[in-house]
């Protein structure tokens, strides 16, 4: 009988609480689905990484799905999962390898950030959508691509409202960051602005983005400010993962095989990932073989 591990592979954080988590949804996604086998790895900053991750996930396995618990597809999912698959493949030849599509910005993740904005609203009493602005605030990448998936979900949040201003921030890499953000907002002349974080656990960067929060609410008085929370426990993110382990969507061609991809090649050769989370600016190069992976991406055959 053939056996398949699913290993979810979250972000990991310094901050434990997020480590435990993505533990603890892992766990809540097995009570979901008691007849497989789902393991956790990390792709930094815990215990299990990838590698260790992919050989436990193997052990006893004909087979294993490497299911990115990621939002957008930056260098983590285009170029460090198909590499740690791709070596796992060296290390285990009989077992067969796929890498599952990451979480995406969809219509699944729209409900949750609508959802989020409605609270919000509510918060403040229901102001008036023109002068109260939105904020999306994401983790940022030096992936144009993948700070476009934020984009186009800003777009979405504003065809979906009738707010006159909805904004892209991010926490670090890319700019603008929510303090250069609000500040515009407040001089078109927004009087509340709700804030959705674009995150689906806890960690350092949602500490941050509390202090920052905090630090603006002293600086604008006069502004009322309404935050949103991470969402990883949200119904939408189980379902898309059940869709993104399902036969229709495996066999399909839904898969993130990335074996020879030009991108990840020349991003490797170039350095071009950075784990920081603190860099300044993008690179143009990166933003271009990030366009072009999003063509080879679809051409490469999964096994």
């Amino acid at each position: 009988m053939l056996r398949t591990t699913i290993l979810l592979a979250g972000h990991g954080s310094r901050n434990r609480d997020g480590n435990d988590e993505i533990e603890r949804f892992a766990a809540a996604w097995r009570e979901r689905h008691p007849e497989l086998r789902i393991d956790v790895c990390f792709i930094e900053h815990a215990d299990v990484l990838l590698d260790e991750g992919l050989d436990r996930a193997a052990r006893d396995a004909d087979g294993v799905i490497l299911v990115p618990l990621i939002l957008n597809a930056a260098g983590h999912v285009k170029m460090e999962m198909p590499a740690a698959v791709a070596a796992a493949r060296e290390r285990h030849p009989k077992v067969r390898f796929v890498v599952a599509r990451h979480l995406g910005m969809g219509r699944d993740i729209l409900d949750v950030l609508q959802r989020q904005l409605n609270r919000q609203m509510r918060a403040l009493n229901v102001p008036d959508p023109q002068t109260t602005g939105v904020i999306l605030l994401g983790r940022g990448s030096s992936d144009a691509s993948a700070n476009g998936e934020l984009a186009r979900m800003a777009r979405w949040i504003f065809e979906e409202n009738d707010h006159e201003l909805v904004d892209l921030a991010f926490t670090g890499v890319t700019w603008p960051r929510l303090e250069t953000a609000v500040q515009r907002q407040i001089k078109l002349g927004m009087t509340q602005i709700c804030i959705l974080p674009v995150y689906l656990f806890t960690g350092v960067l949602i500490e941050r983005i509390a202090a920052q929060v905090e630090r603006l609410k002293q600086q604008y008085p006069q502004v009322a400010f309404a935050v949103g929370n991470y969402f990883g426990f949200e119904p939408e993110i189980f379902a898309i993962l059940d869709r993104r382990i399902g036969d229709d969507e495996l066999s399909s061609g839904g898969l993130l095989e990335c074996d020879g991809c030009k991108y990840r090649e020349a991003a490797e050769g170039e350095h071009l990932h950075d784990h920081s989370h603190t860099g300044t600016g993008a690179c143009a190069g990166h933003a271009e073989h990030a366009h072009e992976h999003a063509h080879c991406h679809h051409a490469h055959p999964h096994r």
